[in-house]
């Protein structure tokens, strides 16, 4: 099945693999430039269209945010800058074109009170069968460290058993967002919780195989789609789901699993600091 299909079909297809050759990945270029390939077709476009004016109409049909019509902007212009250094035109039509503003990004904070009340959420709705409970006990570990430790959703899921060390009270994290190691020291609350955890996983594995801290009943990887259903069933539970709202030129987020780190960022930067 043809990805284009206007004028701009061969040329959009050179670019992607050039693109490829590169080392680039392409989806999100793909994406947008399918967009494009299809206003060009609805707009019945010749190469004399392509002036300043026909782009900034072809942004404004876009139903976007403003930071994802900037983005589209951005790779037709990588587009037409390839087609210049293929002297197919002379000059790029959307040099001159400024990108719009952005929409400023309000994240959904939880208060200390919030995030006790998710997290009891989050026990009582753990399935007592013996199906679900060890996954549904390894994801409230997962919420647990986010919120009382500070860790990312990816970090938690990562783990491994090694990485955890129960008489130092720390977690170890290897290879971080940004390539770096850290040493996060965790609450007693939060060790004994991990320590009960691993009595349960002894409970329920005759013989460990999986190295991962946080495993689902068959010895699997915990994964980040079953924290999310486990973490929008617990929002709804304690009344706290809402969608996000735009309000001018600003988006105000709804509570996600990154909510939960907001609190403790400041703590574990002073902890680094003092150390």
């Amino acid at each position: 099945m043809k990805r284009f299909n206007s004028f701009l079909t061969e040329h959009m297809e050179d670019f992607i693999e050039y693109r490829l050759q590169l080392g680039y990945s392409v989806r999100n270029m793909v994406h947008y430039l399918k967009i494009f390939d299809r206003y060009v077709i609805e707009k019945n476009t010749t190469w004399a269209s392509f002036n300043p004016l026909f782009f900034l109409e072809f942004r404004a049909s876009l139903h976007y945010e403003n930071r994802s019509k900037n983005m589209g902007c951005r790779m037709v212009k990588m587009f037409f800058n390839f087609l210049v250094r293929k002297d197919l035109i002379q000059e790029n039509p959307l040099l001159e074109i400024a990108q719009l503003p952005k929409n400023q990004i309000v994240p959904f904070i939880f208060s200390p009170e919030e995030t006790d009340l998710l997290l009891n959420g989050v026990i009582k709705l753990m399935r007592k069968t013996e199906q679900f409970y060890l996954g549904d006990f390894s994801a409230y570990i997962s919420f647990l460290l986010m919120a009382r430790c500070g860790l990312r959703i990816s970090e938690t899921l990562n783990l491994l058993k090694t990485n955890y060390m129960p008489e130092e009270r720390t977690i170890y994290i290897e290879k971080t967002k940004f390539k770096k190691d850290r040493l996060i020291p965790i609450p007693k609350a939060v060790a004994d919780e991990i320590n009960n955890l691993i009595d349960v996983r002894r409970l329920f594995f005759n013989k460990e195989n999986n190295p991962l801290l946080l495993v689902k009943s068959n010895q699997t990887k915990l994964s980040k789609n079953y924290t999310a259903i486990k973490f929008k069933e617990v929002i709804k539970y304690i009344n706290l789901d809402q969608p996000r709202k735009v309000i001018g030129t600003t988006n105000f987020c709804g509570p996600s699993h990154h909510s939960l780190r907001y609190p403790n960022l400041n703590k574990i930067q002073t902890f680094f600091k003092d150390a």
